[in-house]
């Protein structure tokens, strides 16, 4: 479906399920493009064919994603205030955030509203704040990476919705735990990418590991930014909107190679059951199971392997600027961490209880 022009696409519920609905004009050619959509259906009830409602039909049919809360954390926010709500969107998509960041802002500062109940949160100030995070910390419990979350929708919406000037200064951050990246060691790599046999999950989990790549850059991958001739890879747009090249490991060349014929992707080098991108749950998922298959009992998620890639490196004797360019890193304090996971010296140091 190349030229989307002869159709008309709208967003709705169907047997309790959200779906879009497709509409055009009767055409033997038209009904036979609708129908080599994985996962369309013809709906009687409202004369119409229909997709599951999922990202990568939205982005492929040109609809806007949907940040707007449920209808269910809506009705806990007094009317005055659901406005505020299309206001922060609304500020968040002309700043040019993330997706995943405006969600997440929407999320938080909608706790913040159900909180406050029927004040009007332009009338609020650094009081009812501050009032708001003692019951995130004393009855919520909350741990310090939520409550900074909160603390950033809150300010972001008086400080770049209202125009107010800094007002948070003298509410006071939790400190953040101070925690170490979590790695596999080398054996654990190597039994993890052994025991994942299908050809995709491998290929995906290797080139994590391989490149030292995020989440969102392994499902942003397109074939076109795959250079074999040179083995550099173009991560565009990684975090912070950072543009970067990273060496292709030449042991994943011919695999590659196999994968691109087998799976035929036309757009993203991993493409979902419905066109488009992976999804980051798909691929968490995928994760979860190469490390019950392995055996391997800590605690870590597939981020771990691009904090292995680094860990090695610098195990490996790599400069450390150079892993602070391969990883993206804008302040190599962010870089200098791994320094405290992998340091030899340290390592080789015997206890003295060895010695008794």
């Amino acid at each position: 479906m190349n030229d989307l022009k002869p159709f008309t696409f709208t967003l709705g519920e169907h047997n309790h399920q959200r779906v879009i609905f497709i509409y055009f004009e009767k055409n033997p050619h038209l009904t036979d493009e609708v129908k080599k959509l994985s996962g369309s259906c013809w709906s009687s009830t409202y004369n119409s064919w229909y997709v599951p409602d999922v990202i990568e039909y939205r982005k492929r049919f040109g609809l806007t994603e949907d940040f707007t809360l449920g209808n269910r954390v809506l009705s806990k926010i007094t009317a005055v205030n659901q406005q505020e709500v299309e206001r922060l969107i609304n500020q968040l998509k002309l700043k040019g955030y993330s997706p995943n960041t405006i969600r997440s802002y929407v999320n938080e500062f909608a706790q913040y509203l159900y909180y406050i109940g029927a004040l009007s949160a332009e009338d609020c100030g650094e009081n009812e704040v501050q009032n708001y995070l003692l019951y995130c910390i004393n009855d919520l419990k909350l741990t310090e990476s939520t409550i900074h979350s909160r603390i950033n929708a809150i300010k972001f919406y008086y400080e770049q919705v209202l125009f107010q000037k800094k007002i948070f200064v003298e509410i006071p951050r939790p400190k953040k735990q101070s925690k170490l990246p979590k790695a596999l060691n080398i054996y654990e790599v190597k039994r993890l990418l052994d025991l994942t046999e299908n050809l995709k999950h491998n290929t995906m989990l290797k080139l994590c590991y391989g490149m030292g790549l995020r989440l969102s850059e392994i499902l942003n991958l397109k074939i076109a930014d795959i250079d074999s001739k040179t083995m550099q890879v173009f991560i565009e747009r990684g975090k912070g909107k950072k543009d970067r090249y990273v060496n292709l490991p030449e042991s994943i060349l011919e695999q590659l190679r196999t994968y691109y014929i087998e799976y035929k992707p036309k757009k993203y080098l991993f493409e979902g059951q419905y066109g488009g991108q992976y999804s980051s749950r798909s691929v968490q998922q995928v994760f979860k199971k190469s490390l019950e298959k392995a055996r391997i009992t800590k605690k870590v998620g597939i981020h771990s392997l691009r904090h292995s890639f680094a860990t090695h490196l610098l195990d490996n004797g790599t400069d450390i600027r150079f892993i602070q360019e391969l990883l993206g890193h804008n302040d190599i304090k962010t870089t200098l961490v791994y320094t405290h996971v992998t340091d030899k010296s340290i390592r080789k140091i015997a206890s003295p209880l060895d010695q008794l």
